[in-house]
């Protein structure tokens, strides 16, 4: 085993056996003098009603253990100790060293516990730490499991992550599952058994397809290739955040590789294209939205003139509906790669992007919600179409130079939406 390791587990799948078995284990072969592990729940009553029926069940056939209830507390030869112990008391459980720890069901635990006690813990004797639960949406169970993977994949040997789906571990019998299915609406069934990170997003658009990227391993470490151009999609706010995406499409496989993400809120288009230059990347197109062609008042000028100025050539995407945008993104993201560590944050808004609810008909409206997610899904969006479609670019070029749209209609626009409908 190594030295940290999460494990994602499907409902019944047998997590807390496993915990209290590999507890035992540790504590039983470590060979520090006075060896001391512990199994934390979120709470102390949930540890004790949990765990400790299986630990004096696994442990009580071992010569010599004893178990003190009062302290959920088992005591094995040699001096050595296991402890059932609750997360809702962080600060109670400082001062242990730990060389084997179990947190059960992370994602409720206090976000201090770990990095502020538990880790120290475990720092003098290079103890061991293994989270286990179910998913319950992007939370620090889920950014746990994200870092152990991205640890992994680039070659740590102290770190393992382990994903159990109902589907592939065949614990549970099948008519079991089917018959959860029948009570169960689709993402408490897809979270609960099949593991799911986004379920608990209720109406987000591209759950599952991230979901399917996460199984495939197509969200892992992605390196820029300097043999390839860079295409850069932006979504341009004013009072709201600038939020851009880096990609790499490789022409003989299609792979679209997500290099990069960068999102900021309050600044102007010089400290975007700083941000740009500032990146090793050899750049291709630069992917708009028809709205930087709408002149400001205050100043006369377009957006995409003011990028010309700066030395970015816009490319502006086809204007269509955001329903077919978002389709658009649905058909690329199959063939999409992220790198896990610098497209975290736009990953995290791509899982939460989601439809709004209308209370009145109770049903979902057939328009995303506005919220901190819209940016980088806009942005993303901007990106499926422009490569999906032909450049206007020469078009818009043109546009930009006369003031005048291709049917001779005036491009100083208040209203893009008429004009270019």
């Amino acid at each position: 085993a190594r030295r940290f390791n999460v494990a994602v587990c499907h409902r019944r799948f047998g997590k807390t056996v496993m915990a209290i078995n590999h507890l035992l284990r540790d504590v039983l072969l470590c060979q520090q003098h006075r060896a001391q592990g512990a199994y934390i729940a979120p709470t102390y009553t949930a540890a004790k009603r949990i765990a400790w029926a299986y630990l004096r069940e696994y442990a009580g056939v071992i010569p010599g253990v004893k178990f003190n209830e009062a302290e959920l507390r088992c005591d094995l030869p040699d001096d050595r100790r296991i402890y059932l112990l609750g997360g809702d008391s962080a600060d109670a459980l400082r001062g242990l060293f730990l060389d084997s720890v179990c947190l059960d069901e992370y994602a409720d635990m206090n976000s201090r516990l770990y990095p502020e006690v538990i880790r120290p813990a475990l720092a003098d004797r290079l103890g061991k730490c293994l989270w286990i639960g179910t998913p319950r949406g992007d939370n620090q169970f889920k950014e746990i499991y994200d870092y152990a993977r991205e640890q992994e994949e680039a070659g740590n040997e102290d770190w393992y992550t382990m994903l159990f789906k109902a589907s592939e571990t065949d614990i549970l019998k099948q008519e079991e599952l089917d018959s959860a299915k029948e009570i169960m609406d689709e993402s408490q069934y897809q979270q609960e058994f099949e593991c799911s990170w986004t379920a608990a997003l209720v109406g987000s658009y591209f759950g599952a397809a991230l979901d399917l990227a996460e199984t495939d391993g197509r969200i892992t470490s992605v390196p820029f290739d300097p043999n390839l151009k860079v295409s850069v999609s932006f979504d341009l706010g004013v009072a709201d955040s600038t939020a851009i995406w880096f990609s790499q499409e490789y022409p003989r496989t299609g792979e679209v590789r997500l290099i990069d993400y960068y999102e900021a809120s309050g600044e102007g288009l010089h400290h975007y294209v700083r941000e740009l230059n500032n990146r090793p990347y050899h750049y291709d197109r630069f992917f708009f939205p028809h709205d930087i062609m709408v002149r400001e008042l205050g100043s006369g000028s377009s957006r995409y003139e003011m990028l010309m100025g700066l030395g970015i050539r816009p490319t502006v995407v086809a204007k269509l509906t955001v329903q077919d945008g978002i389709e658009a993104v649905r058909a690329t993201l199959p063939r999409c790669w992220f790198d896990r560590k610098k497209c975290a944050q736009g990953l995290k808004y791509l899982r939460a992007y989601h439809r709004s609810w209308d209370a009145k008909r109770n049903d979902w409206r057939d328009r995303p919600n506005h919220d901190h997610s819209s940016h980088a899904a806009d942005a993303f969006r901007y990106l499926a179409v422009g490569m999906r479609d032909a450049d206007d670019d020469e078009m818009m070029s043109e546009v930009a130079r006369t003031q005048r749209l291709h049917d001779g209609r005036p491009a100083i626009l208040t209203d893009y939406a008429d004009n270019f409908g």
